[in-house]
């Protein structure tokens, strides 16, 4: 991995010292300028849990991912940079089914000067900065309010406040994984019609007042409180936006499900 390379991608260009003002840069410029995106899902190309090859996707390749590929990069960015850190298996949450199967989520604790910290560039809508664990105590990000707190003596709980309502979003094990152990669920979300990257082609990315995503053949752009959603007729058009909104291309198929 060219940690040069890395860096320019996401458009960071300041010190590299392992702090968290640092971190805090890092993962919002990873967060603005890599997309989260199933595409290769849907193209029939196989994803595997191999660094190199993520790397040459998404970064040498000018592409985005999931989040065994954006978490798992992350993960090495960071370990290179200087970063304490460790891989955690966090299972998502589900207002009609509950919480996920174990690996269902990659995300990245870091440790610095002794306080841990939750960090994510491959949860779609979701925080610019990491989250510090310090049950309890309701933090302010420039995409909302969230809270870290704990579910039971062994599951840590990662919540978003809208209004008077605490939204869980996933809990997590502060366990340290092996990459390999996602293997079996990064399978599962390639393949099973369960799985809800199966369903539909995405791909989306915040901006600093919104967001912009294409899912299935619709494009939907946020800026502040304007929402507007555009039909993709036809897979020029699906190619022509998303290269002007991600820089993205893509290989198509035959018989690619879209």
């Amino acid at each position: 991995m060219n940690k040069e390379e890395y860096l320019n991608k996401i458009g960071y260009e300041g010190v590299l010292e392992p702090t968290l003002e640092v971190l805090k840069h890092l993962q919002k410029a990873h967060l603005l300028n890599i997309p989260f995106e199933n595409l290769d899902i849907h193209f029939g190309h196989y994803i595997e849990l191999d660094v190199d090859k993520i790397y040459r996707k998404v970064v040498a390749g000018s592409r985005g991912g999931f989040c065994y590929e954006l978490n798992g990069l992350f993960y090495e960015l960071l370990f290179a940079l200087g970063y304490k850190t460790k891989r955690i298996s966090a299972r998502v949450f589900d207002s009609k089914k509950g919480y996920s199967k174990e690996y269902d989520h990659l995300a990245v604790i870091v440790e610095i000067d002794g306080d841990e910290y939750l960090t994510d560039v491959g949860f779609g809508e979701f925080t610019f900065a990491p989250l510090k664990i310090e049950p309890d105590s309701i933090q302010h990000d420039e995409r909302g309010n969230f809270m870290v707190d704990m579910l039971d003596e062994n599951w840590f709980r990662v919540s978003k406040i809208e209004g008077k309502q605490v939204v869980p979003q996933y809990i997590f094990k502060n366990i340290d994984r092996a990459f390999s152990e996602f293997s079996e669920m990064c399978q599962y979300h390639q393949s099973s019609p369960e799985s809800h990257f199966t369903q539909k082609r995405l791909i989306s990315r915040p901006t600093e007042n919104g967001r912009i995503t294409i899912t299935g053949n619709r494009l939907k752009i946020k800026a502040g409180e304007e929402v507007t959603e555009t039909e993709l007729d036809d897979e020029a058009a699906f190619d022509r936006e998303l290269w002007h909104h991600f820089g993205v291309k893509v290989k198509h198929q035959p018989g690619s499900v879209n």
